[in-house]
């Protein structure tokens, strides 16, 4: 298995309060990138949002087998914990997940 880094784009199209942010880090933080030396370096955040916009960037590390695995694996991991404050793929359309980095095997 390797551990991937993963960066998913995605744009809020519903406003997103701040204990909702507080939640979806929370429910992403067993992903969090800064657990590698390549997250470390680059200090990554687990959500990112642009200056201005309401497009935001996920940054997750997963373990997989291949990179297929790896984006399916953070896919459903964002789908799952944007669900869970409440937004869909409708209020938080996600863009193609894209192998950022390679942690290491």
């Amino acid at each position: 298995m390797t551990v991937y880094v993963v960066t998913i784009p995605g744009t809020l199209l519903t406003e997103l309060s701040p204990e909702a942010r507080t939640q979806l880090v929370r429910a992403l933080r067993p992903a969090d990138p800064r657990g590698t030396d390549l997250g470390v370096k680059e200090d990554l955040d687990i959500l990112s949002f642009y200056s201005g916009s309401s497009a935001f960037s996920l940054h997750l590390e997963v373990e997989a087998a291949t990179t297929r695995e790896a984006q399916a694996a953070a896919r459903e991991l964002a789908s799952s914990a944007l669900h869970g404050v409440g937004l869909n793929q409708e209020t938080a359309p996600l863009g193609d997940p894209v192998i950022t980095g390679i942690a290491g095997e």
